[in-house]
């Protein structure tokens, strides 16, 4: 049995955006459990359900450190102590206002539908480098099947050098914060959603931008079964 880790940024639980952005997937990692799920209006719920399938299994979060396996010679609980110890010496900050935005787009331009900041915020790009680089050896080497899954092939030079090096691709210089709420939308539907999920976000979150004031810990056991979720473990607070 695998067991996978993960380290987020998570709006805290009790927070408006984290029942939003819950309810958009239809989970709350916090929780472990389904949630009645919020659809776009122009949405079936069975459509909106398959859409959001796999941002589901991950919960609501912001990547910071990608999912890994433990090393041979480190465990959880020194993972936790290290995670404890690190946010001891960080400063909260806060982020602008989330949008509703298009991502990673394909060349026909399907895309993820994700809340990201306006433009970037430094605190946040150097809290990304010293997440990633200080916490590299917790983590076990890839495998040939995780290097495989990732299409090498269709990466960059630089994205597989941070593969091969960090073990995930989209970090440090390719690093773009997103809170994830869809899995890849066909490029007609994008422009709708959009919207209608822009709309709702206004509606239901009135809190000013997000607070980055702690780092959360994600757990995922049983990561073969394709319908084993990420839990959250610990929430550490920054200072």
């Amino acid at each position: 049995m695998t067991t996978r880790y993960a380290l987020y940024i998570a709006p805290p639980a009790h927070s408006e955006l984290w029942r939003f952005g819950s309810e958009v997937l239809g989970y709350d990692a916090e929780t472990g459990a389904d949630v009645p799920q919020l659809v776009p209006p122009s949405c079936e719920a069975g459509g909106f359900r398959a859409l959001t399938e796999d941002p589901r299994r991950y919960g609501f979060h912001a990547t910071m450190k990608p999912p890994f396996r433990l090393a041979e010679d480190r465990d959880a609980d020194a993972l936790v102590g290290a995670l404890h110890d690190f946010c001891a010496g960080r400063a909260a900050f806060r982020l602008p206002r989330l949008e509703v935005r298009a991502v990673g787009a394909d060349s026909d331009g399907n895309a993820f539908l994700a809340l990201v900041e306006p433009q970037p915020t430094p605190e946040l790009v150097a809290l990304e480098r010293a997440i990633v680089t200080g916490f590299d050896a917790f983590r076990a080497p890839l495998t040939d099947a995780e290097i495989a899954r990732r299409r090498p092939e269709r990466l960059s030079e630089e994205e597989r050098e941070n593969l091969m090096r960090w073990g995930y691709p989209g970090v440090l210089s390719r690093f773009r914060f997103h809170l994830t709420l869809t899995g890849r939308a066909p490029a007609a539907a994008v422009p709708g959603l959009v919207a209608e999920l822009s709309a709702l976000h206004a509606e239901r979150v009135s809190e000013p931008g997000l607070l980055v004031d702690q780092i959360a810990l994600f757990v995922q056991d049983r990561a073969e079964d394709p319908a084993s979720r990420f839990v959250v473990r610990e929430r550490v607070l920054l200072v």
